[in-house]
């Protein structure tokens, strides 16, 4: 078996091979290391590398039975820098945090590794995940594989070029205003943003963050819910979080479930498209009709979105970052600043008003999934832009307010309390990777991830990556 040949494979089969025993985790890790010596200079995926610990896990593990070493059975993972992993540096992407190393992992971590994970790198991400661009002043910027002279958006854009270098077969990430599906988009990869609860995280500063949530990135949908069945569950530690359900994720994923009725909307009402991706959107939606869907255009009431999202992430950073703000002010980028001061002018009426704001939305997206299975819609408004620029300023015409509006049509899904992923569609003219956002009812993940397979096969884009990087054209 060649080392490209493992990097290829998805990551169902490599567990397969861990599982018969034609691999073992040593030799998962001796090939990533080879494939990132190869590959990540050219992208900047994954800045922090922790073999030595990996090794030492692999080792452990490899003293179990094969059938006792859980549902990942030795794959490694790579974890995104922003939460814990013990004895390995988590900068969260700033000169404040770049030489913080935690004592103890994040209850997700742990939840990992007791699934058989195996973890060897950080992969990287903006300054506290702010923005949907992968750069920061620890480790510079994330580059998009399919063209390294564009973003490989974010927060999660480590984990996304990652996966579509062949550095990584399953990858951790984030997602509070798209950040799993904005870079899924971007760098023609699988991102879900799970339920609220889903996957249970060690809280900190606030116990009722349900804007942010931890969630997996994959190459194609089955392994995507393989990863999600080895990070979901309840947690003591986490009140909000849900138990494991009775089938596997991987299980609904493989059912052949089709949904009978689909919405598709092009801007979900509230945001400007670029053209050539809502066509490009369009074009993949209509095609569910091949699996004997009935294909409409029709979208839930999110006209609040914009103004809701912004009053609760910068309520978000507020609580979060007010300390660093009076503290360590020159060390923050611009954006981040004015976020937490965007959150200290709050009123009370202001956030009383986003939160009945919200439940208004989320309600009206459960009555809207009476009607319909998915909701689908395009992942990010733009193709992959240049890396130099710090976000999206407009698109067809409009300029945004802000350094994050650019993101409505995922943010809007986020304050809707939907599950939702994005999934690899098609490409421009100039071949860059589109990813159409697919959404189900709260919680509904398992139908979700049925009818992203079924349109997964209908596309047969599934394979597309890992590639070698490409240079700009």
């Amino acid at each position: 078996m060649s080392h490209q040949d493992l990097i290829r494979d998805p990551a169902c089969d490599v567990v397969g091979k861990l599982r018969d025993g034609e691999v073992t985790p040593l030799d998962l890790l001796d090939v990533l290391e080879k494939r990132i010596a190869e590959v990540d200079s050219k992208v900047n995926a994954l800045p922090i590398l922790c073999f030595d610990r990996a090794r030492d896990r692999a080792k452990a593990l490899m003293k179990k039975p094969a059938s006792e070493r859980g549902l990942l059975a030795g794959l490694p993972v790579p974890i995104k820098d922003l939460i814990d992993v013990s004895g390995v540096r988590n900068t969260q992407g700033s000169p404040i945090f770049k030489d913080n190393i935690p004592a103890r992992s994040d209850i997700m971590v742990e939840r990992l590794e007791e699934n058989g994970a195996v973890v060897y790198a950080r992969s990287n991400t903006p300054e506290f995940g702010a923005g949907a661009n992968t750069f920061n002043e620890v480790f510079g910027a994330t580059r998009n594989p399919w063209d390294t002279s564009r973003s490989a958006a974010g927060s999660s854009g480590g984990a996304a070029a990652a996966l579509a270098t062949g550095t990584a077969w399953l990858a951790h990430g984030s997602d509070m205003g798209g950040s799993l599906r904005n870079p899924a988009s971007f760098c023609g990869v699988v991102g879900l943003r799970p339920s609220i609860g889903r996957v249970a995280h060690t809280a900190k500063f606030v116990m009722d963050n349900t804007i942010g949530v931890q969630g997996p990135m994959a190459r194609n949908v089955e392994d995507l819910a393989l990863l999600l069945d080895a990070m979901s569950g309840e947690h003591p530690a986490d009140p909000l979080s849900l138990p494991a359900l009775p089938t596997s994720f991987l299980s609904a994923a493989r059912s052949g479930g089709k949904p009978k009725r689909i919405a598709y909307s092009p801007d979900l009402g509230i945001t400007p498209v670029d053209p050539e991706v809502a066509a490009i959107t369009r074009k993949a939606a209509a095609r569910f009709a091949e699996a004997g869907a009935i294909v409409e255009e029709a979208h839930p009431d999110l006209s609040e979105a914009h103004e809701c999202f912004h009053v609760l992430r910068a309520f978000f950073f507020a609580v979060t970052k007010e300390e660093l703000l009076r503290t360590r002010r020159d060390q923050l980028k611009p954006e981040v600043i004015w976020n937490i001061e965007e959150g200290l002018k709050l009123t009370v009426e202001q956030i009383a008003r986003a939160q009945a704001q919200r439940v208004a939305m989320a309600a009206r997206a459960d009555e809207f999934f009476k009607t319909y299975d998915l909701l689908l819609a395009p992942a990010t408004i733009v193709p992959p832009f240049p890396v130099e620029n710090r976000y999206v300023a407009e698109c067809a015409g409009k300029k945004f307010d802000n350094y994050v509006q650019w993101l409505g049509i995922v943010y809007a899904i986020t304050l809707a309390c939907c599950p939702a992923l994005s999934l690899p569609c098609g490409f421009t003219a100039s071949g860059l990777p589109v990813g159409l956002q697919m959404v189900g009812r709260a919680r509904g993940e398992a139908r979700l991830l049925a009818g992203a397979k079924v349109l997964e096969d209908i596309l047969g884009l599934r394979g597309t990556t890992p590639i070698d990087p490409k240079a700009a054209k």
